[in-house]
């Protein structure tokens, strides 16, 4: 179906192309659930994306989604309060079912081969380790008062870095002292907490938190009640903190405290109207490949307290615009007058690092002066959507290639009613081009976790979890329905006549082989690779298989973008796409201990990313953001040189091929089999036999080496420490 413009933010139209609802036939959705599972939502994706684990009330969840049209359940581990725990729950006040059982609030990472998980276990918060590949609780911290919230219904988030675990969360009963603290410190400099004796946060509600390796850095994103303003109701501001991952706290002031902190407002309004000053969700979004990393993106969604309907807005703000601000001046609170106002100077150590030698006075500072004296404005100074008809709650971003090399950001924004939007930001507006109806009744709790590698979005409510692909090219029937559409992940392959999708992400670990498929469209196609990192490594480091698949070693240099496109008498199309990035490393912790006092087995359980085929990809139209009413389809590439037959080379005896021309910037299969020679293939099979051949030798070396020290022992009497012989009876 096809709608109106429903809202225009300086030219930006926002139309809704096509509206599905739950298990329709054009866009068929994935749904898993257990009849005796309920709160399906606090999601975490394995590294490998093969793996689901979902945190859920009363039980923690591992759920297969290795394949994209199906969720299995692996396995299901009961983590419930006992009976006496919930009736201390309900003399304490509170509703026995409804908020007594545990309601998973965390579940991360915190290394390769354990996740962490906390629950509010009967207004009691819980945590424990669990051992991904046996799927046991291990035994748990005795102190979890600053780790989970004890309310099932208050929000809070929680990040790890390098084995340590960062929370923002409340750490009481009664849910009103906020705290951001760091657990698990390594290198025995001790946890650090957040200074209670000024109020640093007020009535916050804390949505995300992301990290930032190059300033070692964390961000928390929140909405709090703001201080700095005297009106008569209180006004709700969104707000940016920061703390430093490595703040020990100060000698004498500040001992064990946060030194690093302090917080930005985050700016969200359009011209001549109220500011969205309420944050809902916040995602980042890193940087185009080759972009820096001061180019990161926070997309927030953001409503109005003003606003008597349903309306919002997302604002996306750059990580060096948060870092300026940081940087910037500060306002200090007076103690006497409770009032902030501007720092009339401006001190170097505010915002910053390494604090632990400064002095009392500098820390007596930091006190007090933790608010910045300007805000964080969004890029482009305004939101890049705005609707007046839809309350969104939730946002996963992600980037694309369409098959012009053109980059865009596409928006997954789920409402509150029950819908995901697929919003698409061009260069002249955002554009909703698809809408999906993922759960039936309003959730109050629901959760968005985005597989970028997969292609897969997985949306957990108290109903269950949905898996929803980033594209459903096929729902295009038509040469003009894939063209309207205006969705860069799909084209129109006029070879094969259907609307199909672009290309997909591959991760990889460093050193291993990389296959990327590409087929022929037809047998007398000729296929050709291009690629940017072409230009500047050697042909030997990319090998063409017969079959049309493109191979090669990754490293840091091979990492990028690769197209496969198809030729047929002089006509071409893009059939695969990838972009090959590293995969996320595992991190390193000591194991814990089972409740029993067992030492499970810590071999490494690491999660590898694992390259998948893709569908073949043809290219359509110019820039999807171009395409009008018109069923016809030109495709063009500047990227793609021509190469002669001739300059091919066969490099093995299955008949892998690579251009031999240094100039040259695409692979190209040849039409002929021309003379061999000796290829990056058979180099590295002669490579590999002589180190085999040097293992042995330094094996039986060890053993003789060994063999001769028996000896010895048995002739030699043996020697205590203090010099004197020792006799064995």
């Amino acid at each position: 179906m096809t709608e109106e413009p429903r809202g225009d933010l300086h030219g930006a139209a926002i139309n809704l192309y096509l509206c599905l609802c739950p298990g329709s036939a054009d866009r068929p959705l994935v749904h898993f659930s257990l009849p005796d599972v309920h709160n399906t939502t606090t999601l975490l994706i394995s590294n490998d994306s093969s793996t689901l684990y979902v945190g859920a009330r009363d039980a923690v969840l591992s759920l297969d989604v290795s394949q994209s049209n199906v969720i299995s359940l692996k396995k299901k581990l009961d983590w419930s309060p006992s009976q006496s725990q919930i009736r201390d729950c309900e003399l304490k006040g509170k509703n026995p079912t409804v908020d007594c059982p545990n309601f998973v609030h965390v579940l991360e990472q915190i290394n390769s081969t354990h996740l962490y998980t906390c629950g509010s276990f009967a207004f009691s918060p819980h945590d424990s380790f669990i051992v991904p590949s046996q799927f046991v609780l291990c035994a748990s911290p005795q102190d979890t008062e600053s780790r989970c919230p004890f309310s099932p219904f208050q929000r809070n988030t929680a990040i790890t870095v390098d084995g340590e675990l960062f929370t923002a969360t409340t750490s009481d009963f009664r849910g009103v002292k906020p705290q951001i603290s760091r657990h698990f410190t390594k290198q025995k400099r001790g946890d650090v907490s957040q200074d209670s004796s000024v109020n640093l946060l007020e009535e916050p509600t804390f949505v995300s938190s992301s990290w930032d390796p190059a300033e070692r850095k964390l961000y928390f994103f929140f909405s709090e009640v703001g201080k700095e303003f005297s009106f008569v109701d209180e006004l709700q501001i969104a707000r940016v903190a920061q703390v430093c991952k490595d703040d020990v706290g100060g000698q004498r002031t500040l001992q064990r405290k946060w030194t690093s902190f302090a917080k930005a407002p985050l700016l969200c309004q359009s011209h001549r109207q109220m500011p969205f000053n309420v944050l809902q969700d916040v995602f980042t979004l890193q940087p185009a490949e080759g972009g820096d990393a001061s180019d990161t993106l926070f997309y927030g969604v953001f409503t109005s307290q003003w606003s008597s309907g349903p309306e919002s807005a997302v604002c996306a703000f750059r990580l060096q615009d948060v870092r300026t601000a940081f940087a910037g001046g500060y306002r200090t609170f007076d103690m006497q007058t409770h009032r902030w106002s501007p720092l009339l100077e401006k001190h170097s150590y505010l915002g910053k690092c390494g604090l632990d030698n400064a002095s009392d006075s500098e820390l007596a500072e930091v006190k007090k002066s933790f608010l910045t004296g300007s805000g964080v404005r969004p890029v482009s100074d305004g939101p890049v959507l705005v609707s007046s008809e839809q309350r969104y709650s939730r946002v996963a971003a992600m980037r694309t290639t369409a098959a012009n090399g053109k980059q865009y950001t596409v928006l997954y924004l789920l409402t509150e009613s029950g819908f995901l939007h697929k919003v698409v930001l061009f260069d002249r507006g955002s554009r909703v081009i698809e809408e999906i109806q993922v759960f039936t009744q309003p959730q109050l709790v629901k959760s968005l976790a985005l597989s970028s590698t997969k292609g897969v979005l997985y949306v957990g409510t108290s109903e269950g979890v949905t898996a929803v692909p980033v594209s459903n090219c096929s729902t295009y029937r038509t040469c003009s329905q894939c063209v309207l559409a205006r969705d860069p992940q799909c084209g129109w392959s006029p070879t094969r006549r259907v609307c199909t999708g672009l290309g997909r992400e591959v991760s990889v670990q460093l050193n291993e082989v990389v296959r990327l498929p590409c087929l022929k469209p037809s047998n007398m196609a000729a296929l050709t690779w291009t690629s940017p990192q072409f230009k500047h490594l050697p042909d030997k480091l990319f090998i063409q298989s017969a079959d049309g698949s493109l191979r090669f070693l990754a490293a840091a240099a091979t990492l990028g973008t690769y197209r496969c496109e198809a030729e047929e008498g002089g006509y071409k199309e893009v059939v695969s796409g990838y972009t090959v990035r590293q995969a996320a490393l595992p991190r390193s912790m000591s194991p814990s201990p089972t409740v029993d006092g067992h030492v499970p087995d810590t071999k490494d359980e690491s999660f590898e990313d694992i390259a998948t085929e893709a569908p073949r990809v043809p290219e359509p139209s110019g820039d999807p953001e171009d395409r009008e009413d018109t069923s016809t389809t030109s495709f063009k590439d500047e990227t793609t040189f021509n190469v002669k037959d001739s300059d091919l080379k066969n490099q093995t005896e299955d008949h892998w091929t690579v251009t031999s021309r240094k100039d040259s910037h695409s692979w190209k299969e040849p039409g002929a089999v021309p003379p061999r020679e000796k290829s990056y293939y058979s180099e590295l099979v002669v490579v590999s036999l002589l180190l085999v051949l040097c293992i042995c030798a330094l094996v039986l070396g060890g053993l003789h080496l060994w063999r001769q020290r028996k000896t010895e022992h048995k002739v030699n009497p043996l020697v205590g420490a203090d010099g004197t012989e020792v006799k064995v009876e």
